[in-house]
């Protein structure tokens, strides 16, 4: 075989693919017989007539076609035959695709003789990818070197145009000479623009390349006698353009996401839809500004993707890669009890609290189950999350969090986003004035989340756009002659302000909220999240914050939070736990964040004390494979005992007359089994059972609806009971109070505790134990005191030692009990 290089003329090439098609290692002669009997098969369901010939007997019209036959031919197929026959073809795909498919039309000619004649319709060829080993581009990868060159691309389908007919030969009739004749079209997206024509024996004509031509239909014959065009006998193909734009989870911070148009003709139009993930394989190509109805005066023209093949790509591919010990590692966390406490302090460790919203979060990244019911119903499992408070209380972070942690997420802002931004529009093009259907964000978000921050500030009108979407999960879109229903099958996750900017106490929840009950039925929790004034809470989180910032380097974070076995690395615990599974491979995080203080607030407070791991967090990476293997893998269903705690607790919910933040419907029993079955799904669990998943999910809901949660009692004060109802709100002068008496009383406890404990003064050094005197010494003066703080130097008035004392302060400072600012020492717990 001769050398399969650019410089081949068309037989040699044509003779090294049907070498290639015709080898018993593939296959390819029976695939391509099954290939024209689909198309067949298409053809007759599309035009029903056809098997009558229209009437006359004949061949079906052309124009009815649907498509043509396709033979799809993996790259790696032929890479392994011919390396240089493949790379060639990358090189100078539309020649050699020329040569591919006139080997493939004679191997189908030996098939299925006539049917070319039959149809008026030759085969093609879809190249499958990816090509080469640097795995699928997309569209910001594309520049000049991708040019001309076979390229395998992904992003999400933003604009899909209407299907129209471009007219591929059109046939004329000139009543005065009694005669027909025929024209052929070629427009900038066909494949053979600029390739050497091809005489009748196959042979390529080097000095005559094909040509752009008019679009329009000839009237008169080069003579000058009128022409009548006869549509039935012309030649159509579909046409359609699709605009491409990159994955959101891929487009860098802060630079507007990249797009490239998309070219599909034949079968391959009415693949894809708004909202879609496709992977394309194609020829990049520029086109010429005349072609735009402008000429370009600097030497830019546009660039589109001529696709040849493309696959709708599944929603649960995002790169994550599982290896065996990861799943070993995620099936024996699965096991534990405080499964739930662990994704939730892993979820935004760095903001102190909010423990029952963080495993809210974690619940909301899981699902519940979606059901499609016999009769066509759809049972949303996705869970719906809003949080309103007061300014400065970390609901954009959360809401950042849970985007960096969800597979496929799109953020946006209530102010910056329309009805139809987020749902879907019908958008002109600017040069073709052609009708489009353009997603929105919820589109887009398709099996992933939606983050709507600043969601009051949304106009009335644009809110009631997203209800449909929100429950039902479709848009439907019925405007401009387009009529279509779209997938919106996402969560939300929402974060606004109250309506006077901060909480009024003196106000009804709906009064501060200002939603319409029709869009909080919607939300499957609510949270009020306030500022509390408690000096306790309010020391935990300062020294919370400021370890963010101090142990920010390597060595700060070795020197607090290191111990014998743990260099305050974020791959520690590989030692620690030898061959044990969860240590195995590296999972766990020492935080410089202390988490051991929210364990005050029910996030793990009832942890095992031997537990290494009691206080730890699961690494970024890993917490999100964890997350993602239950959600796919997992499909619990209802026992019969979990059936009668359901209804039994909604019942209660129904009958209770507490003021509430969301109502309680119908909508609310759902939100239990959504609930129920994402905690099941952290357990690794196909059941979903009444104890613990309907109990941990009636938990964080009455903690939603009522600020009742038995697991939350300490830091999560800072989601505080809103003062609901005119009970509370008569007893609501006394919050403040009750909150710094429950403070008082735990500092008098400590107190008592203290009693007997030595003081500074009386702390004598005894040998080896000296030190440990002095700092028990030290802290028994802090907690004793009826003040907030303890200056430095009346604990070391009456030691000698004030460099010990001055240890003995930084050691207790290390241990996260008390903090040191501007000569005062403070006490932490």
């Amino acid at each position: 075989m001769s050398n399969n290089n650019n410089n081949n003329s068309l037989l040699e090439l044509r003779a090294s693919y049907d070498e290639f098609l015709r080898s018993d290692r593939y296959g390819y002669a029976d695939r391509i017989g099954t290939a024209i009997d689909d198309h067949v098969q298409r053809s007759q369901k599309a035009s029903p007539s056809s098997s009558e010939g229209g009437g006359g007997g004949g061949p079906p019209p052309p124009s009815s076609l649907v498509g043509r036959p396709r033979l799809r031919v993996p790259l790696s197929d032929l890479r392994s035959h011919d390396p240089r026959l493949s790379n060639a073809l990358v090189r100078d795909p539309l020649r050699h695709l020329r040569a591919l498919e006139s080997a493939a039309h004679e191997l189908a000619l030996e098939e299925r003789p006539g049917y070319d004649s039959k149809f008026d319709v030759k085969i093609g060829v879809a190249l499958g990818g990816p090509i080469g080993g640097s795995g699928p581009m997309g569209p910001r990868d594309l520049g000049s070197n991708s040019l001309r060159r076979l390229v395998c691309v992904e992003g999400v389908a933003v604009k899909v145009s209407s299907v129209k007919p471009k007219v591929v030969k059109s046939v004329h009739y000139c009543p005065a000479t009694g005669l027909h004749e025929s024209r052929t079209y070629v427009d900038a997206t066909d494949p053979e623009l600029g390739l050497p024509v091809v005489d009748g024996d196959g042979r390529e004509l080097p000095d005559r390349v094909v040509q752009l031509t008019s679009a329009s239909y000839p009237t008169q014959d080069k003579d000058g006698r009128a022409l009548e065009t006869e549509f039935g006998l012309s030649l159509y193909k579909d046409h359609q353009t699709v605009t491409l734009q990159e994955m959101p989870e891929r487009a860098p911070m802060g630079q507007l996401p990249r797009s490239v148009e998309l070219v599909l003709d034949h079968d391959l139009v009415d693949r894809v839809k708004p909202g879609d993930r496709v992977q394309v394989v194609g020829v990049f190509r520029a086109l010429s500004g005349a072609v735009q109805g402008q000429r370009s005066t600097q030497g830019v023209f546009p660039t589109v993707v001529l696709v040849n093949d493309v696959r709708v790509l599944g929603r649960d591919s995002h790169g994550l890669v599982f290896t065996p010990n990861d799943v070993r590692t995620i099936r024996s966390l699965g096991k534990r009890t405080d499964i739930l406490d662990v994704l939730g302090r892993s979820v935004c460790p760095s903001i102190h609290g909010h423990d029952v919203i963080k495993r809210a979060l974690a619940l909301q990244l899981l699902g519940g189950c979606e059901k499609n019911l016999a009769n066509g119903t759809h049972l949303r499992g996705d869970i719906n999350i809003l949080m309103v408070g007061d300014p400065s209380t970390a609901k954009s972070q959360l809401l950042r969090s849970a985007m960096g942690i969800a597979p496929l997420a799109v953020s946006t802002t209530g102010k910056g986003s329309s009805g139809v931004g987020l749902t879907a529009a019908v958008t002109s093009d600017p040069e073709t004035r052609e009708r489009r259907l353009e997603a929105g964000a919820m589109v887009l978000a398709d099996r992933g989340l939606v983050c709507v921050d600043e969601f009051d500030k949304m106009s009335e009108g644009d809110r009631v756009a997203i209800h449909e979407a929100m429950e039902q999960q479709t848009v439907t879109i019925a405007k401009a002659g387009i009529h279509a229903s779209l997938n919106a099958r996402c969560s939300v996750l929402a974060a606004a302000n109250p309506v006077y900017g901060q909480y009024d106490r003196r106000r009804r929840v709906q009064e501060n909220i200002g939603l319409p009950d029709s869009l909080l039925s919607r939300f499957d929790l609510l949270f009020v999240v306030l500022d509390q004034m408690d000096p306790e809470s309010d020391r935990r989180i300062a020294a919370h914050v400021i370890r963010g910032h101090r142990y920010q380097d390597a060595r700060g974070r070795a020197t607090h939070e290191s111990s014998d076995d743990d260099d305050g690395d974020e791959s520690s615990d590989e030692d620690e736990d030898g061959g044990d599974a969860e240590g195995a491979s590296s999972v766990w995080v020492r935080s410089r964040y202390d988490t051991s203080d929210s364990s005050a607030g029910g996030g793990g407070g009832d942890d095992d004390d031997d537990d290494p791991h009691s206080d730890d967090v699961l690494q970024h990476e890993f917490l999100r494979k964890y997350l993602h293997f239950a959600k796919t893998r997992m499909k619990p269903v209802l026992t019969e005992e979990a059936r009668e705690c359901i209804a039994g607790r909604y019942a209660e919910m129904r009958s209770r007359q507490d003021e509430r933040t969301l109502p309680v419907t119908a909508r609310s029993l759902e939100t239990i089994i959504r609930l129920a079955s994402a905690h099941a799904k952290a357990r690794l669990s196909n059941v979903v059972e009444a104890d613990p998943d309907v109990s941990a999910a009636m938990d964080i809901l009455s903690f939603a609806l009522y600020h009742e949660n038995t697991k939350v009692v300490g830091d999560d004060a800072k989601v505080v009971s809103p003062d609901l109802g005119q009970k509370r709100r008569r007893a609501e002068p006394d919050l403040t109070d009750s909150s710094e008496e429950g403070g008082a009383q735990r500092r008098r406890r400590a107190d008592d505790d203290a009693d007997d404990a030595p003081t500074p003064s009386s702390a004598e050094p005894k040998g080896g134990d000296a030190f440990a005197n002095l700092k028990a010494a030290v802290y028994a003066e802090v907690t004793r005191s009826l003040e907030d703080s303890v200056a430095i130097e009346d604990i070391c008035a009456n030691v000698e030692d004030r460099a010990m004392v001055a240890r003995a302060i930084r050691s207790l400072e290390d241990d996260g009990k008390v903090m040191r600012s501007d000569g005062e020492v403070y006490l932490i717990d």
